[in-house]
């Protein structure tokens, strides 16, 4: 592809080879582009999981460290959990705010840095020096700011991604990013596990149980490799070529009226070929589309105080995607930030045994829960989701996790730890071959290049309240009335989320821009005269 002269690197400028991915192949074969692309983004969201998931055998070891063995009180237990939660909703409003408002080669790292800051404080808690209650409210403390970070990446590696990607395989570069997930939730059992075993001989039979607090500290420590690794990577990220447009332009407006309608009219005969994922032929017919992106005919920067939002058929898109993830993060967050629980309650902590026993035990249900369904259920959407769209894949996935869910919270007592551990692997199975990847995926393809970000910033943000809720909420409500009916409250919400769910269009082969372009035409028919979006 020939790189014009505007976009030739220049001493003192990022690096421009990732400017745009091509797309030969299936949608799921990877150029080395693309991989490098998805390298870089996609450790985030290895370390969303891998820090947001082993704070279960953390918060399981802190009881031997801090209370003997007892249970850590419920309402620092539940903030422990939920503290990167809570400051991934600080952390997912700023920085989409900041990705559209600045540019995402601006941001792009500075989240990166700020996980990296808070994971080397995070391990620095001093369990000696503090009381049980004020190490666990230090853990807390950082825990928060750590989240800031990792939801920071949500909007930021979304529409990094998807600014550059093509319409065909924009679901499944993605759903490739999101995967990461699954990735890091297994590293991180596995890297407790393997402490572990390493730790038996001085744990189990000389009985130091004291030093499970350099097992969890050295867990913790050892995401601080793959960030180290791509941070040089993603602050010299280059500015993709749709956002260079859209901030110039918004800068310097359009020539006049006439000029901007006639570039609507091109937009739509342009990209009405690109819509269509099977007749997209190379990256060049692309770029002509981006070159000329709606922003040609938006005067003002962009911001959320216009009117585009405060139309209902826009409003709808944005409560629909906030609603699902709301919703699918109550259930999805509740099953898995208190894996451990669950766990206990159907004896895979050993029933007897050491505490060393225990802890393995509950470190190798996580791996059998991970293996049997997390990793699978990423890449069955991922090799699917250009074919059954995503609107499908998010409704049945919803539907079927409320079926497991009312299985598991029916027959609690009943099933056997086998029949229990199966039908909790087919449940994160189908929360991943569904809801929980979809709702990822939709913000960053159902909303314009300039609003792209927050959007998709404010929908995560919504998810994180209910994880939040989740957290919180899950330890004092299965004590006062029981687990089988928190799971009962989870079924329900994914009911409801696959209702909420028909709100939304199919985003497979749509280009956000086009619909932007064509709503401006609209009103400018409508009104008979130039019609200012914001």
């Amino acid at each position: 592809m020939e790189v014009s002269a505007d976009r030739q690197e220049t001493p003192n400028k990022p690096r421009p080879e990732l400017e745009e991915v091509e797309h030969h192949g299936q949608p799921w074969m990877l150029t080395t582009t693309e991989a490098k692309l998805l390298g870089i983004a996609g450790v985030g969201f290895f370390l969303d999981a891998y820090d947001l998931f082993i704070i279960n055998p953390v918060t399981t070891m802190l009881q031997y460290r801090l209370y003997g063995g007892k249970h850590l009180p419920a309402d620092l237990e539940g903030l422990v959990k939920a503290g990167a939660n809570i400051g991934s909703v600080i952390g997912q409003f700023l920085f989409g705010y900041l990705a559209d408002s600045l540019g995402r080669h601006k941001v792009y790292g500075k989240e990166l840095m700020l996980i990296i800051f808070a994971t080397i404080m995070t391990i620095t808690t001093p369990t000696g020096q503090l009381t049980p209650d004020h190490s666990l409210i230090y853990l807390a403390i950082w825990r928060i700011v750590l989240g800031v970070g990792v939801g920071g990446d949500y909007p930021m590696s979304a529409s990094v991604t998807s600014d550059r990607a093509n319409i065909r395989k924009r679901g499944t570069m993605l759903t490739y990013i999101f995967a990461n997930q699954g990735w890091g939730s297994l590293a991180g059992s596995l890297v407790i596990i393997t402490l572990l075993a390493i730790y038996k001989h001085t744990i189990d039979v000389e009985g130091h149980i004291s030093k499970v607090d350099g097992i969890w500290r050295i867990a913790v420590g050892l995401s601080l490799i793959p960030a180290f690794g791509t941070l040089y990577q993603r602050l010299t990220l280059g500015e993709s070529t749709r956002y260079e447009k859209s901030k110039k332009l918004s800068e310097f407006g359009p020539t006049s009226p006439s000029d901007s309608e006639e570039g609507i009219s091109k937009l739509k005969d342009l990209s009405g070929k690109e819509c269509d994922a099977t007749q997209v032929k190379n990256v060049d017919d692309n770029a002509d589309v981006r070159s000329l992106a709606p922003e040609e005919v938006v005067k003002k920067p962009a911001h959320f105080k216009g009117e585009y939002f405060r139309r209902w058929e826009n409003a709808k898109l944005l409560f629909a995607t906030s609603a699902s993830w709301f919703l699918l993060d109550i259930a999805f967050y509740g099953i898995n930030l208190n894996q451990n629980v669950v766990l206990q309650q159907i004896g895979f902590d050993g029933a007897t045994g050491s505490a060393w026993h225990k802890l393995f035990r509950v470190s190798t249900g996580g791996i059998i829960i991970t293996v049997l369904g997390f990793v699978p259920g990423y890449y069955a959407t991922l090799f699917t989701i250009e074919i059954l769209g995503r609107k499908w894949i998010q409704i049945q996935g919803f539907l079927v996790s409320a079926l497991f869910l009312a299985i598991l919270a029916g027959k609690f007592h009943t099933l056997s730890t086998v029949q229990f551990i199966v039908c909790f692997a087919f449940l994160q199975f189908f929360f991943n071959f569904g809801a929980n990847t979809t709702t990822y995926c939709y913000p960053a393809e159902l909303f314009p290049t300039r609003y792209k970000a927050f959007a998709h910033g404010i929908s995560a943000a919504s998810g994180k309240a209910g994880a939040i809720i989740s957290a919180l909420a899950f330890n004092r409500l299965s004590k006062s009335i029981g687990t089988p009916a928190v799971l009962w409250i989870f079924f329900g919400c994914c009911m409801v989320g696959a209702v909420v769910s028909l709100l939304l269009p199919e985003v497979k082969g749509r280009d956000a821009d086009v619909i932007f372009a064509e709503q401006i035409r609209e009103r400018r028919r409508k009104q008979g005269a130039e019609v200012d979006i914001d």
